[in-house]
């Protein structure tokens, strides 16, 4: 059995993963899939939001998940199909303001990741190189993504860390 065409893209906020991500989907010359995590809470949401559609362009279908991703790249991977997932740590705040068991749904992810079919890459914030920060909730936050982005890479033959719109490659080489 071959490796999966999977990339786990992480960068801190501007730092260019969604647009390098956008960039290994679109190279792959295939049908593009967007599923988009965010929910939209007020205007200023909503303004980055139709920001990004802007930027990706056309030839993009867009699939808005906030809670089922395993369930939606599932239905949405396919040979020959590029998928994008932005963002990971979106959906991680979609799960805990839901209450939901997020042991259990990166469990559920992380299974899925390694028989997904064509390309799937995923973006997601690197929240692990700040301070610490000064309350429960987000200090929970922080160490579910540090254990996400963990999980994910462990199964990801490619993980990427954009700083200032440059790729590092910390596991793999450019696809």
């Amino acid at each position: 059995m071959s490796a999966p065409d999977l990339t786990l893209v992480l960068g801190g906020a501007r730092s260019g993963k969604s647009r390098y991500a956008e960039g290994l989907v679109t190279a792959l010359g295939g049908p593009r899939v967007y599923i988009a995590t965010a929910r939209i809470w007020d205007d200023e949401m909503a303004e980055r939001v139709a920001a990004h559609c802007g930027d990706r362009g056309p030839g993009w279908t867009t699939v808005e998940e906030p809670l089922d991703l395993t369930g939606a790249l599932r239905r949405h991977a396919a040979d020959g199909t590029g998928v994008l997932v932005d963002c990971l740590t979106l959906w991680l705040t979609n799960l805990l303001m839901a209450e939901a068991d997020v042991e259990s749904q990166t469990a559920a992810l992380v299974a899925a990741l390694a028989g997904l079919p064509g390309r799937v890459v995923l973006v997601s914030n690197e929240v692990g190189l700040g301070i610490v920060p000064d309350n429960a909730l987000a200090r929970r936050f922080r160490d579910h993504a540090g254990r996400l982005h963990q999980a994910v890479a462990a199964v990801a033959p490619r993980v990427v860390l954009t700083v200032a719109g440059l790729p590092i490659f910390a596991k793999g080489n450019a696809p």
